[in-house]
């Protein structure tokens, strides 16, 4: 150690003789590093210095430049924000505001910029949810076409683009990458795994149900396991099989948006998303062109899997979750298994694991281990093999063609700097939100890793390919996204069923993609509806070409149920990773 220490200083100390400027920039770099990061990076010391030095080398042009970024607040991008930005600045002489507003509303100033021209940011950290609203309207620079251009000087050589594991997610079917993944969560299941592993309530659970207490393969047994658990009083009173929130609130429309008619099996096979019919019900061409959102056109939004997916919502959550969960949003809802009064919850969002392993909890042991883990997701009846499984949210960095070049260059200079291998084992051991495989492989995290609930093994499983963003079908994510939560709130409340719900939904989807197919706005990968027929002719035309959706109600939607002992599945993909090295 003492002798990297030496070389690190005689190094530091000849490019102070060469370059007084770089010297001063540099060593609030190594400040930084001695500091901030250390040996929690995938990089060597001499590593990280070279690539700091890159950075601030590229950055030489735009020294004094004020350049602003947004993102939605969660704890990766505070840590950005408050840490990364300032390191950057007193690297780069580049100052950045990186502002924290709320997911809703980073959309809203995307979608603002996108109309009027007008640069309220020069780079956005927004879901890749919008791929297909990027591709599609051409307001967001091709990455691609960016890195090989004009921003090719200050495109990091070391950026190493097969790293990012959401790569897949913020290419475009033309084959350009148009966002730079720079934080990823997953929607899991979630259970309290010493509950399920008491002896005596195993024993008990057997002979009621005729089967052994494990993670649900299926949505039969989680619901059996939802009701083994309501009203139980494990030590310090009732308990709840389930979690879940039902206010009519914009997150509501997250809750299903992210996936949840796909868990069901809604849509057809496909990895990253079904096709022709994706996870929201819209339907594309062979040219990736959305032809229609309702079953009359092909689509799935209404179709048996979708209302089936929406009356199991319904059902749960009325007979499982704690009263105060129907008037409750994502946000309020977040903790509640944290307070040790659910038993399971069939669809957690990752990015709350920090606030879930926090001392002290009554779902913490005094070790520090968790009393609880996460698995994957049960499917629903109308799920087949090949199917995604559920959603990864991929925050991804966006410069929009409207930003003016310097700036473009400048922010893609730090969108670069908080997603390099330089800082990401770090800034992931703060959020939790990994986005390169080399920091889920990191030593860091094997030794983290019993701590955090099976996040770790989740993310080094071959399971991991099947939860997923939102596709490319989708021509205008922030027109569409506002229209679920509206739906689903008159099925929440009772003003309509799941089926009137999803006919309404499916029907101002196919107004918004109506107007857009009019004005021609997307050109010719934009909406071109299809015609009207009834279900079982678009069943039979997908069943003749090999597809699924929409498919017919299946008669009886409880089928047998399946669980797995979860220390055995995790083993599974243990050897399986093994296997594939």
């Amino acid at each position: 150690m003492r002798r990297h220490l030496l070389k690190s200083t005689v190094a530091v100390m000849a490019l102070i003789v060469a370059s007084p400027a770089w010297a001063q920039s540099m060593d609030e770099g190594i400040k930084f590093l001695d500091a901030e990061i250390a040996d929690m990076s995938t990089l060597s010391r001499e590593e990280q210095e070279a690539e700091l030095k890159w950075f601030m080398d590229a950055a030489a042009p735009f020294a004094g430049m004020d350049i602003k970024v947004v993102s939605e607040t969660i704890t990766t991008h505070e840590y950005e924000s408050k840490v990364l930005a300032p390191a950057f600045t007193a690297l780069t002489g580049i100052r950045v505001t990186h502002d924290l507003i709320g997911e809703g509303d980073v959309v809203e100033k995307l979608q603002t910029q996108m109309q009027s021209g007008e640069n309220i940011y020069d780079a956005y950290v927004n879901d890749s949810d919008l791929i297909g609203t990027h591709w599609r309207y051409k307001q967001a620079r091709s990455l691609t076409d960016w890195m090989a251009g004009d921003g090719a000087s200050v495109t990091n050589p070391n950026l190493h683009l097969d790293d990012f594991i959401g790569i897949d997610f913020t290419t475009a079917p033309d084959g350009e990458l148009y966002q730079l993944p720079d934080q990823q969560f997953a929607n899991l299941y979630w259970f309290r795994y010493d509950w399920f592993n008491d002896p005596a309530i195993q024993a008990e659970f057997k002979e009621k149900y005729g089967y052994d207490l494990g993670v649900p393969v299926n949505w039969s047994a989680y619901e059996d396991i939802a009701e083994f658990f309501t009203g139980r009083d494990m030590g310090e009173g009732p308990i709840f099989g389930h979690m879940d929130y039902g206010k009519k609130d914009p997150s509501l429309g997250w809750r299903f948006t992210d996936a949840w008619l796909s868990m069901a099996g809604n849509g057809d096979k496909g990895i990253p998303n079904g096709l022709p019919v994706d996870e929201w019900g819209i339907k594309v061409d062979e040219n990736s062109r959305p032809v229609g959102s309702c079953v009359a056109r092909g689509g799935d939004t209404n179709g048996p899997a979708s209302v089936y997916a929406i009356t199991k919502y319904l059902e749960w959550l009325k007979a499982y979750a704690p009263p105060e969960a129907q008037g409750m949003t994502f946000s309020e809802s977040g903790p509640v298994p944290s307070q040790g009064k659910i038993a399971q919850q069939m669809f957690m969002y990752t990015t709350f694991t920090a606030d879930l392993v926090k001392d002290g909890l009554p779902v913490m042991n005094e070790d520090g281990t968790p009393k609880w883990r996460f698995a994957p997701s049960p499917h629903g009846v109308y799920w087949k093999d090949g199917m995604k499984l559920g959603y990864q949210d991929v925050g991804s960095w966006t410069i929009l063609e409207s930003t003016p070049m310097d700036r473009a260059q400048a922010a893609w200079l730090y969108a670069q700097f908080v997603s390099s291998q330089t800082v990401d084992v770090k800034k992931s051991h703060v959020g939790l939100t990994f986005v390169r495989e080399s920091t889920i492989r990191h030593e860091s995290f094997t030794e983290r890793a019993p701590k955090l609930g099976g996040l770790v093994e989740f993310y080094r499983s071959p399971a991991r390919v099947q939860w997923s963003p939102t596709g490319t079908n989708v021509p205008d994510y922030p027109k569409l996204a506002q229209l679920w939560w509206q739906a689903i709130g008159d099925a929440s409340s009772g003003a309509k069923s799941p089926q009137e719900a999803m006919d309404s939904l499916c029907a101002e989807q196919e107004r918004v993609m109506e107007r857009l197919e009019r004005a021609g706005v997307q050109a010719d990968i934009g909406p071109a509806l299809a015609q009207e027929h009834d279900l079982a002719y678009w069943n039979a035309d997908a069943v003749q070409k090999g597809n699924l959706a929409p498919q017919l109600a299946i008669e009886n939607e409880k089928e047998e149920p399946i669980t797995v002992n979860y220390d055995e599945l995790v083993k599974s993909w243990a050897d399986a990773s093994a296997a594939s090295n």
